[in-house]
C-alpha cells in the first residue's frame, strides 16, 4: 500500500506538467488522460468503445470490465487493484459475488490489464493501489457491476423460458423460474445480447449474502500450499536473471568498472553499464550474484550524500529550534503558552524506516516487435506502464502489464518513479535483448539502496493553566517531504506545506485553543518514500503520547481527558469508549502490567487501541493489545481483523526495534539480522472489535500502525515514569 497517504485529495491537477527531475517519470506516467473521474462504473459499452476484449455475441458472456462469466459456470472478478497481501481481490469479489448472487465457490478473481481509462483508482486519477482506497472507491463500482450481470442475466433467463423477469430468481449460481432452473455459466452466451443496464438495482444491506460476513480468503490455500506465483517464481524460455550493483551512497554515480571478474563467474552472459549503476545478466540467480560481487566499480561520489544520521539528526534539531512555515494558526500558541501555569517541553526524534516487505523487488521484461511485456507485482500499473514506455519510446499502450501478486508492499510497490521497473527496462534496452529479463533484489539491495520512510524532529511545546487545561499547543515538524518534486506535488503541497508531513497534527480533532504548527522541509540523500500510514506514523505518536502526558500531568484519566477534548466527534469517542470497555479499562491489571491508550483517525478510518505491556529484563513486552475499528461498512470483518491485527505487529515492530542508519552517507544495516522487525515470540494478543456502520467502507490496511506504538509507549510512562521520545524504545527506553 502506498500504505500511504490520504488520497482523497488528490485531483485532475496531479498529471500537470513540469520540467525534467524525478517526478518526470511520474507525470509520463500519469499522462495527458488521467484526470479524476468523479462517479460510479464503467459499463460493457465503454469497455467497447475503449477496445477492450468482450465478447458481447459469444460465449464468453463479459458484461462489464470487471466480470466474466464462461459456460463453464466461472465468474471471474477482474480486480483493478494490486493485491499484496491486504486481500483486496476477495474484497472486491465479495463485492460482485453478493450482488450477482452467485456461489462462493464458482468466484475467481483475475487481475485486470494495464487500462488507465477502464481501471483508474478513482481517489488519485490513475490506476493504482494505495492509500488504503480500494476499497472505498470501489465499493459502489463492483457492486453495480454485479449487480448489472445479474439483471442480464434475468432477463436473459425470462427470455428463454417464456415468464416474466420479476418471477426470475437467482441464488447461490442458480437461475430459477418455478420448475426451470439454469447456472449462471448456462445462460452467460444469451445474457451478454442484453443491453447494460444503465442504474442497476442495488440491495440494500438487510439483503446482504456475503457483505458483512466472515468466510476464507479466496488466496489463502493457494498461499498455503505454495501454489500462489509471484514474480520471483516466474520462470520464462530463454529468461536471464540480472542483478544492479548500485552507488552505496545516495547521488554516487558510475566512474569507472573492471568487469573482468564477474565475466568469468560460469553462466554469466554480459555486464552493462546503465545510468543506475552496473548489471550483470546470467543464466542463474546464483552466478547474477556472485557475479555482481566480483565487480570492481569506482564511484563518483562528489555530488553524494556524506553525511551520517547523527549529523542529520543534529542539522535537524538546529532548524526544530527556529520559525517554520505555518501549517496552522488558530489563536495565539505563543501567548496562550506565556500565560500558562505549567509548560511540557518535548522534542522526538524519529529514524529512517525501510519497508521490508518479504518479497523484494522485482520484474521480468521482455521487449519484442516493439512491444513491452512484464510481470511484475504492479501497485501503480499506469505509472509503470508510462515510465516503461518512455525509455522504449513506445506508446504507453504498448507496455503490457501482467499484474502479479506481490509479497508485501507497505509502500514500496508504489514509487513516484517506479524505480525498479526502469532499472530493468533500461537493462533490457541498453542490451538490446528480446528474451526475457527478471530484474533481482535481495534483501540487502531493499534494505541499503530503497526509499524510506524519513527521518523526522519534532519539538512540541504545551501550557496548561492551574486546573490543567491546555492553553497553547505549539508544534514544529522537521523532515523531507515525500511528495515535492513528484507528480503528486500540486495535489498535496499547498502553499509550501507538504500534508503528508503535518497530517495528524495540523487537523487533529482535539479541542486545543491557539494551536500553531510550523513545519521545515528539508533536503536528505535518502529518497523519501510513503510508509504503512504514511505521515501518520510519526504525528500519531507525538500527539498521543503529549495528550497522554497532558493529562498525567493535570492528574486526569487518560480516556476521560481525550473524550473531553473530543465531545465534537463521535466516531472518534465511539471507538475509544469501545476499545476502553473492551480492554476492561476501569478493571485492575495483574501486578507489574500497565495500561496505555491511544486513538487516531487516518484515511477516513477510526482506531483506538489499549495496550497492555510488562516490563521484562528491563524491556517493555506488550502481552495484550484491544483495538476497536470503525472503518464504515465492514466488507468482511475477518479481514479487517487480520488488517488491524498485521498493522498491530507491523507498528509495534517498527517502535520497539526498527531503525536505518548511515555512516559518511553509507546505510549501515542490510538484512533482518540489523534491521530488526517484531518476533513471532513478541506479537501479543490481539482482540479486534469492529463498530457496526452504515457509512461508506473506508481504509483498514494501514489505520491500525499509527495508535499502537503511542499506546506502548503510554503504558511504559505509566510503568516506569519515562517518556519516550527518541525511537525506537530500543534506543529511547532507558532502563537500568
Amino acid at each position: 500500500m502506498f500504505g500511504q497517504m490520504d488520497l482523497s485529495r488528490f485531483n485532475t491537477r496531479a498529471h500537470e506538467a513540469f520540467p525534467l527531475d524525478r517526478r518526470n517519470f511520474v507525470q509520463l506516467a500519469l499522462g495527458t488522460g488521467a484526470g479524476l473521474i468523479i462517479g460510479g462504473w464503467v459499463p460493457a459499452s465503454a469497455a467497447r468503445a475503449e477496445g477492450a476484449a468482450t465478447t458481447s455475441e459469444s460465449a464468453s458472456g463479459i458484461f462489464t470490465p470487471y466480470v466474466k462469466i464462461t459456460p463453464d459456470n466461472v465468474v471471474t472478478v477482474l480486480v483493478k487493484h494490486q493485491d499484496k497481501g491486504q486481500g483486496i481481490a476477495t474484497g472486491l469479489s465479495t463485492l460482485v459475488a453478493d450482488e450477482l448472487d452467485a456461489d462462493w465457490a464458482q468466484i475467481h478473481p483475475e487481475f485486470a490489464p494495464a487500462n488507465v481509462e477502464l481501471y483508474k483508482n478513482f481517489a488519485f486519477g490513475v490506476q493504482g493501489t494505495g492509500g488504503s482506497t480500494a476499497i472505498a472507491n470501489s465499493f459502489e463500482q463492483y457492486r453495480k457491476a454485479g449487480a448489472a450481470a445479474r439483471e442480464m442475466i434475468t432477463q436473459a433467463a425470462a427470455k428463454r423460458w417464456g415468464v416474466a423477469p420479476e418471477t426470475v430468481k437467482v441464488a447461490k449460481g442458480v437461475v430459477s423460474s418455478g420448475s426451470n432452473s439454469a447456472t449462471l455459466g448456462e445462460l452467460a452466451a444469451e445474457a451478454a445480447t442484453i443491453p447494460v443496464p444503465k442504474e442497476p438495482k442495488l440491495k440494500t444491506p438487510d439483503q446482504f449474502t456475503y457483505i458483512g460476513k466472515s468466510f476464507p480468503r479466496l488466496d489463502s490455500v493457494a498461499k498455503t500450499t505454495g501454489a500462489r506465483i509471484y514474480t520471483q517464481d516466474v520462470q520464462l524460455p530463454d529468461m536471464l536473471v540480472a542483478t544492479l550493483a548500485r552507488p552505496p551512497k545516495f547521488g554516487g554515480t558510475v566512474k569507472s568498472v573492471d568487469d573482468k571478474a564477474a565475466r568469468a563467474v560460469k553462466g554469466v552472459v554480459d555486464v552493462v553499464t546503465t545510468s543506475r549503476g552496473v548489471a550483470v545478466l546470467a543464466k542463474t540467480t546464483y552466478a547474477a550474484i556472485r557475479a555482481r560481487d566480483q565487480l570492481e566499480i569506482t564511484w563518483d561520489e562528489s555530488k553524494a550524500e556524506a553525511r551520517s544520521t547523527d549529523a542529520l539528526i543534529a542539522d535537524y534539531k538546529a532548524l526544530a529550534e527556529k520559525p517554520g512555515q505555518i501549517a496552522r494558526k488558530e489563536g495565539d500558541a505563543e501567548g496562550g503558552i506565556a500565560k500558562a501555569d505549567k509548560v511540557i517541553e518535548a522534542t522526538y526524534i524519529f529514524p529512517f524506516l525501510a519497508h521490508a516487505p518479504m518479497e523484494p523487488m522485482n520484474c521480468v521484461l521482455q521487449f519484442k516487435d516493439g512491444k513491452a511485456t512484464m510481470w511484475t507485482g504492479s501497485q501503480l500499473q499506469t505509472v509503470d506502464q508510462n515510465v516503461t514506455a518512455h525509455i522504449f519510446g513506445i506508446k504507453p499502450e504498448d507496455v503490457i502489464i501482467n499484474t502479479l501478486w506481490a509479497g508485501g508492499s507497505f509502500g514500496r510497490r508504489g514509487v513516484y518513479d517506479s524505480d525498479y521497473i526502469a532499472e530493468t527496462a533500461e537493462i533490457v534496452k541498453v542490451t538490446g535483448r528480446t528474451e526475457p529479463i527478471k530484474l533481482i533484489w535481495t534483501r540487502e539491495d531493499d534494505i541499503k539502496g530503497g526509499y524510506y520512510r524519513p527521518v523526522y524532529v519534532h519539538k512540541v511545546r504545551v501550557g496548561l493553566d492551574k486546573d490543567g487545561a491546555v492553553t497553547g499547543w505549539h508544534h514544529r515538524i522537521v523532515g523531507q517531504s515525500i511528495v515535492t518534486g513528484t507528480a503528486f506535488e500540486s495535489a498535496i503541497v499547498k502553499d509550501g506545506i507538504d500534508g503528508t508531513s503535518v497530517e495528524g497534527v495540523s487537523d487533529t480533532p482535539y479541542a486545543i485553543p491557539n494551536m500553531q504548527v510550523e513545519l521545515h522541509t528539508t533536503q536528505a540523500g535518502p529518497r523519501p518514500l510513503w510508509w504503512r500510514s504514511v505521515g501518520h506514523t510519526h504525528t500519531a505518536y507525538v500527539m498521543e503520547t503529549m495528550i497522554d502526558e497532558v493529562a498525567a500531568v493535570s492528574g486526569k484519566d487518560p480516556v476521560a481527558f481525550r473524550l473531553s477534548l473530543l465531545e465534537k466527534y463521535p466516531r472518534h469517542t465511539g471507538v475509544l469508549k469501545l476499545a476502553a470497555e473492551k480492554a476492561g479499562w476501569d478493571k485492575p491489571l495483574p501486578e507489574g502490567v500497565f495500561r496505555g491508550v491511544a486513538v487516531h483517525e487516518s484515511f477516513k478510518s477510526f482506531v483506538a487501541e489499549v495496550a497492555e505491556v510488562k516490563i521484562v529484563d528491563g524491556k517493555p513486552k506488550v502481552q495484550r493489545v484491544v483495538a476497536a475499528v470503525d472503518c464504515g461498512i465492514a466488507v468482511n470483518p475477518d479481514n479487517i481483523k487480520a488488517q488491524v491485527e498485521g498493522g498491530v505487529g507491523f507498528g509495534l515492530g517498527a517502535v520497539l526495534h526498527s531503525k536505518v542508519t548511515m555512516k559518511d552517507g553509507v546505510i549501515d544495516q542490510g538484512n533482518f539480522d540489523t534491521y530488526e522487525v517484531l518476533r513471532f515470540n513478541e506479537m501479543p494478543h490481539v482482540e479486534v472489535h469492529i463498530v457496526p456502520s452504515a457509512e461508506v467502507p473506508t481504509g483498514i490496511g494501514e489505520p491500525g500502525v499509527p495508535p499502537i506504538g503511542p499506546a506502548v509507549a503510554n503504558a511504559v510512562a505509566v510503568g516506569t515514569g519515562q517518556r519516550v521520545r527518541v525511537l525506537p524504545f530500543a534506543d529511547g527506553l532507558k532502563l537500568g
